[in-house]
């Protein structure tokens, strides 16, 4: 009995020991979470010190942005990836008007520009014109559109561009009396004619018919200046390119008739142009016409000679904005010396020319925006003269 208590007392301070040493040991792990639970809370509270400066010099990024943004002279709109306005800054509300944001970038334009404006210059509902530029954005998707007002700008360059036509017009007064005066003697001198008693009725219409001649010429040549000085001040139309070609070749089949010239008309664009139908019309006469009269003649030599004349209009090198027209014929040329005038107001190598025909050709496409460029050879075996006219294209065509 004595025995069977004794180790009862012995296990029971075993339990007791085992107990303590777990408590001792329970005790440490607790100090220790104790210790890195405080530690995590400090590192935690840095951190959150940290993201708070961050997120305070990101605000003072935004912030100082936006100002900049609203600081600018030329209206920002950023587009999202959908099309959408996602910020825009108060020169282009100012330029524009509200709302903006978050709308369809498409439908702002239906309500704020006009819808003939093609090109980067385009006119606005109110009149005004802006030039857009559009980039990407940078490291996502959508688009940076800038806006700028160039309404005085285009009138200042309007106004010099008629101030040079009007000095270049001043320094040529002398030729213009000249080519008046020629015309208009030979009318005299034939209307003097019609005053004589003896003169039969065959001669008196043919007298007549010569003043007549005369006198178209004269309108003619002050047509071609009043075009020139005003520099194709033109209202825009949406003309099919097919309508514009197909009136041609109805045009100049009157040309055509008694000489040994064929026109070939080549297109397969089914595109529109932005112009003036009449301006437009005009320059691919006087293209062509100058194309035939070059296939009857030397063109810079004066010298009557026939060819089997063949002139190609043809359509190619279409661009997202752009087409050009080719007027090509198998002429003898013209000499690079006279490439380097023949746009010049008043210089023709032509006897009854007036020297304004592709001046004034050239005033209508700097008009509309566009180019014209000459390309020709006086080679005996390789003649021939290419002239080029660039159009732009409508918008909604460019986006077929």
């Amino acid at each position: 009995m004595g025995q069977q208590q004794v180790t009862d007392s012995s296990e029971l301070k075993d339990a007791f020991s085992l107990f303590n040493q777990a408590s001792d040991q329970l005790a440490g792990s607790y100090r220790i979470l104790e210790n890195r639970v405080h530690q995590l809370t400090d590192e935690l509270a840095i951190e959150r010190s940290r993201r708070y400066v961050r997120d305070s010099d990101n605000e003072q990024v935004i912030r100082r942005f936006e100002g900049l943004l609203d600081a600018l002279p030329a209206a920002v709109i950023v587009l999202d990836g959908d099309g959408y306005v996602q910020q825009c800054n108060r020169a282009a509300t100012e330029l524009i008007g509200e709302p903006l944001l978050s709308l369809l970038w498409r439908d702002v334009v239906v309500r704020a520009f006009q819808p003939t404006a093609c090109g980067d210059d385009v006119p606005l509902i109110d009149g005004r014109i802006v030039n857009i530029a559009t980039r990407p954005a940078c490291n996502a998707p959508g688009q940076i559109i800038l806006l700028t007002d160039v309404t005085e700008a285009r009138a200042m360059q309007a106004l010099l561009s008629r101030h040079q036509r009007l000095s270049a017009m001043g320094e040529m007064v002398a030729s213009i009396a000249h080519q008046i005066r020629t015309p208009l003697a030979s009318g005299l001198l034939y209307a003097s004619h019609l005053k004589r008693d003896d003169l039969d009725q065959g001669r008196r219409s043919r007298y007549a018919d010569q003043i007549v001649s005369r006198l178209k010429h004269l309108e003619h040549l002050v047509d071609d200046m009043l075009v020139f000085a005003r520099g194709g001040n033109f209202s825009a139309d949406r003309i099919k390119l097919t309508t514009l070609l197909s009136e041609l070749e109805q045009m100049m089949a009157p040309q055509l008739a008694g000489r040994a010239c064929e026109l070939e008309i080549i297109n397969s664009e089914d595109v529109k142009v932005a112009g003036h139908h009449e301006a437009l019309s005009a320059v691919l006469q006087n293209l062509v016409l100058n194309a035939i009269q070059a296939c009857d003649k030397g063109s810079d030599t004066g010298v009557e000679e026939k060819v089997n004349g063949h002139v190609i209009v043809e359509c190619r090198n279409v661009t997202a904005e752009t087409i050009d027209i080719f007027i090509t014929d198998n002429g003898h040329g013209i000499s690079v010396s006279i490439q380097e005038r023949i746009f010049e107001p008043f210089f023709t190598t032509k006897p009854q020319g007036t020297g304004l025909g592709l001046a004034v050709v050239q005033a209508i496409m700097h008009a509309h925006d566009g180019a014209i460029w000459i390309e020709s050879s006086s080679d005996k075996q390789h003649g021939g003269t290419t002239f080029a006219i660039r159009l732009r294209l409508l918008k909604d065509d460019a986006d077929k």
